[in-house]
C-alpha cells in the first residue's frame, strides 16, 4: 500500500517548488532558485543536497533532439522472453545503445523498450538481434504530442 511506503525525505511545498524549477531548467543557479522561492542561497543549496542525498534528484540532463543527430526513428517495442532466457536477454539489452529505456512490466509481455535508431533498416537489424532472445512487437512513433512532462506535487 502506498501509505505504508517509507520515504526517506518527504518534500515540503518549498522542495516541490525547487523540483519544479529544476525540472524546467536544471541550469538555474542556487542564487536564482533562492530568489524564486524566497530563500537564501545556502538554504537552497542545503535543500537541493538533501533531495540529491535522498535520491529524489538523481541527476541533471540536457534535452537533446535525436533527430537532428541522425537518430530520427523512434519506436516502442513489446518484448516477451522466456524466464530461462531473461537474464541473458536483459544483459544483451543493456549493451545496445539504441535502447533508451527498458521497463519490466506485468501482463502478457515481459518488457517495454523505447528505442531510437538512425533508420528503418537499423531498426530492422535491432529487431532481428533482440528477436534472438524472444518475441517482439514494435510500434513506430509517428509524432509525440506530449514528449516529457514535469512531475508535480
Amino acid at each position: 500500500m502506498l501509505a505504508d511506503l517509507k520515504i526517506p525525505h518527504k518534500p515540503d511545498a518549498t522542495d516541490w517548488q525547487l523540483l519544479t524549477l529544476l525540472q524546467a531548467d536544471a541550469r538555474l543557479s542556487f542564487s536564482e532558485l533562492g530568489r524564486r522561492v524566497n530563500l537564501s542561497t545556502p538554504a537552497v543549496a542545503e535543500r537541493v543536497r538533501k533531495l540529491e542525498d535522498a535520491g529524489i534528484i538523481r541527476g541533471y540532463h540536457a534535452e537533446i533532439d535525436a533527430s537532428l543527430l541522425g537518430r530520427g526513428v523512434l519506436a516502442f517495442m513489446h518484448f516477451t522472453v522466456a524466464k530461462r532466457d531473461e537474464m541473458r536477454a536483459v544483459d544483451y539489452i543493456k549493451t545496445v545503445p539504441e535502447v533508451l529505456e527498458c521497463h519490466h512490466v506485468m501482463g502478457n509481455i515481459s518488457y517495454v523498450l523505447k528505442v531510437q535508431t538512425t533508420s528503418i533498416t537499423a531498426l530492422e537489424a535491432l529487431l532481428r538481434d533482440i528477436g534472438r532472445y524472444g518475441e517482439t512487437m514494435t510500434m513506430l512513433v509517428l509524432s509525440s504530442p506530449v514528449q516529457s512532462r514535469q512531475l508535480e506535487a
